[in-house]
């Protein structure tokens, strides 16, 4: 099985954590979940927000294309960048990735 390392963020996870044997077929948004990685995920997984968008900087390729709908939610996310997904739509291969969860996101709950 393959592995997912997170990179360092201030809020989610500050150390950084690497994640062995993450289930193939699992979501990257349930495996960071299932490690007490707590991504905001405001639409509860049903591809209708963007803040569970992460950054796939290593292992993008492996996962399949994303939707056009998830390709639309994206176009209204923080920090877009070419290797962005929802992390709530892409799902584990076989290969490791390494991802990145954004400094920022749309989510109108946190912001007070």
């Amino acid at each position: 099985m393959p592995k997912i390392t997170v990179l360092p963020h201030a809020q989610f996870c500050p150390e950084g954590l690497t994640i062995e044997n993450a289930p193939a077929g699992e979501t990257i948004c349930d495996v960071l979940l299932q490690n007490d990685i707590d991504i905001d995920h405001a639409c509860e997984k049903s591809c209708a927000c963007t803040t569970c968008h992460v950054i796939v900087r290593e292992g993008y390729n492996s996962m399949t294309e994303p939707t056009e709908l998830e390709e639309d939610l994206l176009d209204q996310a923080w920090g877009l960048e070419a290797d962005s997904r929802l992390s709530c739509q892409a799902r584990v291969a076989d290969t490791d990735l390494v991802v990145e969860i954004p400094k920022y996101t749309i989510n109108h709950a946190r912001e007070h």
